[in-house]
């Protein structure tokens, strides 16, 4: 009798062959034939199934340190990366799960029950580990245990977020110190690890990846969301929450590509004054041309930086204090490194945004304090900067004041329509 149940297989062995088997006989049905009632019942089922055989599989990587020592992995979760051709990053990911639920014996339990899948058990060991290695073994599986109940109501995302407080719940003596700690841990990390890459797509485009202190980001993200969807109303006289249309199209503009417009007028308008010196000035940038591309607006300027832009750019750039023209007469030599004339006043400013009250292109509502001056009568052609032949446009619609695939008309009103030309 001892032979013969000693030579039965373990019952992981057991479940494994028998889910084997289920799953060769399921896969020749079609799921198409089931009724809208048994389609939902199996989805939720078998993502349920899903998460209990992977906490089976979590379950016995963690004790297989003798297969990745047999093999001379790293881990377990390395050695099966490399069995089942993953990336290397899952093996990563699995074993540090694996090693999680071993030190939280509770969450691997409800994970193998069906109580959580796999991604709420992550959120539940992600805050116990951020739990003050001190604490209080008792309160640490009381936060445990009430963590697993939460899953079955909050989302992975907020039951992080539950996760941070899980002290004021269950221990709120020593909560705050342990909320104090944890900001001081995140922000410091965070200041490690923020960085801002840029790679040049080679059309005319650069991608930057930033990655910035959360609270660093908010105030970014407010200033943008601020510039880029100011409260208007549609010629209907309805709310015209989608913010600026495409004056071509007449198509609303994509929340992103409003972003990144706003992010452009407001890198522009940024005083020269408030940044430090570099190079023997303040940080500046200079475009160089010569005196026929600037007149026509026609031709390519050259960057101080070494990239390259349109004339048409350049000429309203020039409106602005971002930018000092470089012209150049035959020789390459500098004929007038800018000129603070062509720049208005801020007393200038000020009586633009009181006469013109926002941007002035027909339609557009955008606030004066979010727009820039611009000159009707080219500056580079000899237009004087003087209220009479300046007008506020928002970043958007100066950009088309200067591109040259647009007629401008003023109205009587003194509003600007934009034509597109044929």
């Amino acid at each position: 009798m001892t032979e013969a149940t000693s030579s039965l297989p373990h019952p992981l062995l057991q479940c494994a062959s028998a889910l084997e088997a289920a799953v060769d006989r399921a896969a020749v049905s079609d799921p198409a034939y089931l009724s809208t009632d048994e389609k939902a019942d199996l989805l939720v089922r078998l993502t349920r199934l899903g998460g209990r055989i992977e906490g089976l599989r979590l379950g016995t990587l963690a004790v297989s340190g003798d297969v990745a020592e047999q093999a001379g992995a790293r881990s377990a979760g390395a050695w099966l990366a490399g069995e089942t051709h993953a990336d290397t990053s899952a093996g990563r990911r699995w074993q540090r799960l694996a090693d999680g639920l071993d030190r939280h014996p509770l969450v691997g339990e409800a994970l193998r029950d069906g109580r959580l899948d796999v991604a709420h058990a992550e959120a539940v060991l992600s805050s116990l580990d951020d739990l003050p290695a001190d604490l209080d073994p008792e309160v640490r599986e009381a936060a445990a245990r009430r963590l697993v109940a939460d899953a079955v109501v909050f989302e992975p995302r907020r039951l992080r977020v539950l996760g941070r407080r899980i002290l004021e719940l269950v221990a709120p003596g020593v909560a705050d110190d342990h909320e104090r700690r944890l900001l001081e841990r995140q922000e410091r990390r965070a200041r490690r690890r923020m960085r801002i890459t840029v790679h040049d797509l080679g059309d005319g485009l650069s991608r930057a990846v930033v990655d910035l202190p959360t609270s660093v980001m908010d105030r970014w993200m407010a200033q943008l969301q601020a510039l880029s969807s100011p409260r208007r109303e549609s010629s209907d006289g309805s709310p015209d929450a989608g913010g600026r249309r495409d004056p071509a199209t007449g198509e609303r503009l994509s929340y992103p590509r409003r972003l990144a417009h706003a992010f452009c007028a407001m890198l522009e308008a940024r005083p020269g004054a408030a940044l430090p010196q570099h190079g023997g000035d303040a940080t500046t940038l200079m475009v160089m041309l010569d005196l026929d591309t600037l007149v026509a607006g026609l031709g390519v300027a050259e960057l101080s930086s070494g990239s390259s832009i349109s004339a048409g750019e350049a000429r309203r750039l020039a409106c602005n204090a971002a930018l000092v023209p470089v012209v150049l007469g035959g020789d390459s030599q500098p004929l007038d490194l800018g000129r603070s004339r062509r720049l208005y006043s801020p007393p200038q400013r000020k009586a633009m945004a009181v006469r013109d009250r926002h941007c002035r292109a027909l339609g557009c509502d955008v606030p004066a304090a979010w727009c820039e001056a611009h000159h009707l009568h080219p500056w580079s052609r000899g237009g004087l900067t003087d209220l009479a032949d300046g007008v506020l446009f928002c970043s958007f619609h100066h950009h088309c004041a200067h591109d040259p695939a647009y007629d401008l008309v003023r109205r009587a009103d003194g509003d600007i329509e934009f034509h597109r030309r044929t």
